[in-house]
């Protein structure tokens, strides 16, 4: 096609759009005609997370990396306008000051337990008498932390474990017929059975994200369908002989050398 419309770069002519509905009309097997189940080429994608672990410091570089938390520089900001704007703005830039202050004040400890840092930080928020809403201690742990494979895993509220986002990967797994076992937590058996073989033994604490599930049926996983037109219809040629190829080229060797001789007026020699 002249210009691409979206992954199409190929148009088919009306003939050949003909001869393809005559094919699909006759229902045979032949060289261009296979017949699959539908769940031949369907898959679902399920996804993949592994535990969030941090390490958590209150350092200098550490500290410095809390200017660029949007939570902290909002606070010197205001959506109003004149004597109230300068005030608030005002009032904000000392609130930053004393959340530097608070976190000069910790110690320059390396903690591999979110839970016990966050347990330092609220002491001493309290003890200076500053409170800390939800969105500006996210900021501070933000701030503070870096990725630790030996750290303690973060958990949530509920005790269980918080997924990393950087560490998120999907798998799709081949769809199975409808006699697919199901589980209580919407898993189904095929599922289940791809995992602990090709996940498992690679990243013993990845777990399936049970929440994603495929809008029509409910269950866990994605529901798509991908048609690859090579794996099915692909065609072994061999290359030419090697002979032929060297022919070849020592004959455009030849016309090379001929065509030098006419720019330069040198003759030309066998």
């Amino acid at each position: 096609m002249r210009k691409s419309l979206g992954d199409k770069r190929r148009e088919v002519p009306p003939e050949k759009a003909e001869e393809i509905l005559q094919l699909l009309r006759s229902f045979e097997e032949g060289e261009f005609v296979k017949i699959f189940p539908t769940t031949r080429f369907g898959f679902r994608k399920i996804t993949v997370e592994r535990p969030l672990k941090l390490n958590f410091q209150s350092s200098r570089e550490r500290i410095a990396r809390i200017e660029e938390e949007r939570a902290f520089q909002g606070l010197a900001q205001s959506k109003k306008k004149g004597e109230a704007a300068a005030k608030e703005q005002a009032e904000g830039r000392a609130y930053q000051e004393a959340i530097r202050n608070l976190l000069r004040s910790l110690p320059d400890t390396l903690f591999k337990d979110r839970t016990e840092f966050e347990d330092i930080l609220n002491k001493a928020a309290r003890r200076s008498g500053l409170k800390l809403p939800a969105p500006m201690n996210k900021a501070i742990l933000s701030a503070l932390s870096e990725r630790d494979e030996t750290a303690a895993v973060c958990l949530d509220k509920d005790g269980n474990p918080e997924p990393d986002p950087e560490l998120r990967d999907t798998e799709s797994v081949p769809l199975a017929d409808g006699t697919d076992p199901v589980d209580e937590h919407g898993l189904p058996a095929s599922v289940r059975a791809f995992f602990e073989r090709e996940v498992k033994p690679h990243v013993p604490d990845a777990w399936i994200d049970t929440s994603r599930r495929d809008g029509k049926d409910g269950i866990v996983g994605i529901v798509g369908y991908e048609i690859n037109f090579n794996r099915y219809f692909y065609k072994y040629t061999p290359p030419r002989p090697l002979e032929e190829i060297e022919a070849d080229i020592r004959a455009i060797e030849k016309e090379i050398v001929k065509m030098l001789a006419e720019i330069t007026g040198s003759k030309l020699t066998e």
